[in-house]
């Protein structure tokens, strides 16, 4: 049984979270207080945690910044707030999803459902063992390890996998919908805008220069392609 915490101060939202979450089989428990909610990450075993932006004491986007370097867990934040800028904020601090109230149950059920697979994959080791190598880049499928000039980088499960689509699929432009379905899969809710922070967040990790990037190019107009050379 997947065990989720919830960090929200709302009663009425929490208790919702809640009882949809324990009708789908997953252990649960509510944290209302943002430092609190850190030290409750931080000090018990969870598989997923749910995170409202704003809070006492400190916001969502302060948890998700404090423990994303600690935990590879999945995070999804829950915010009021549809703006593109707080999307781009929240994923680009380390959450992996974000959901905007208000949201329908069914919804919220499907988008835990999705993020615990994708970690589970990413905790399951590969049958056939295979590393990749480019540049200074080596990633290894059976271990989800990826080395960078001799020394490992922590990404997370869905940096990992879209540095490995693009890494057994180098010298193709992609486009952002090839991509998003085929990372985050053809029935995920979610905002296609998404690629583009992750592969920001990818080009920070193997990039000399982010700003002027050489691994990962941007073919404008059609998608990304990764260069072999």
């Amino acid at each position: 049984m997947a065990k989720i915490l919830i960090i929200e101060d709302d009663k009425n939202i929490a208790s919702l979270e809640k009882d949809y979450l324990e009708m789908n089989g997953y252990e649960t428990k509510i944290i209302a207080d943002g430092l609190e909610g850190v030290k409750e990450a931080r000090t018990k075993i969870y598989d997923l945690i749910i995170i409202d932006v704003m809070l006492p004491t400190i916001n969502g986007f302060d948890i998700c910044a404090m423990i994303r370097d600690e935990l590879s867990i999945p995070m999804i934040i829950v915010s009021a707030r549809n703006d593109d800028i707080d999307k781009i904020k929240g994923l680009g601090l380390g959450a992996d999803d974000y959901i905007t109230k208000p949201f329908s149950p069914s919804e919220l059920i499907a988008r835990v459902k999705n993020q615990l697979a994708r970690y589970e994959r990413f905790l399951k080791t590969n049958e056939d063992g295979v590393t990749l190598e480019y540049h200074n880049i080596v990633l290894n499928k059976e271990a989800r390890k990826v080395i960078i000039g001799g020394k490992e980088v922590a990404f997370t499960a869905t940096e990992f996998d879209m540095l490995q689509f693009f890494m057994k699929n180098p010298d193709i432009v992609h486009s952002k919908t090839i991509l998003f379905d085929r990372i985050w899969g053809e029935d995920e809710y979610g905002d296609i805008a998404t690629v583009a922070v992750y592969i920001q967040k990818i080009r920070k990790k193997i990039e000399k220069n982010p700003s002027t990037p050489k691994i990962i190019e941007t073919v404008w107009g059609a998608g990304y392609r990764f260069n072999k050379f």
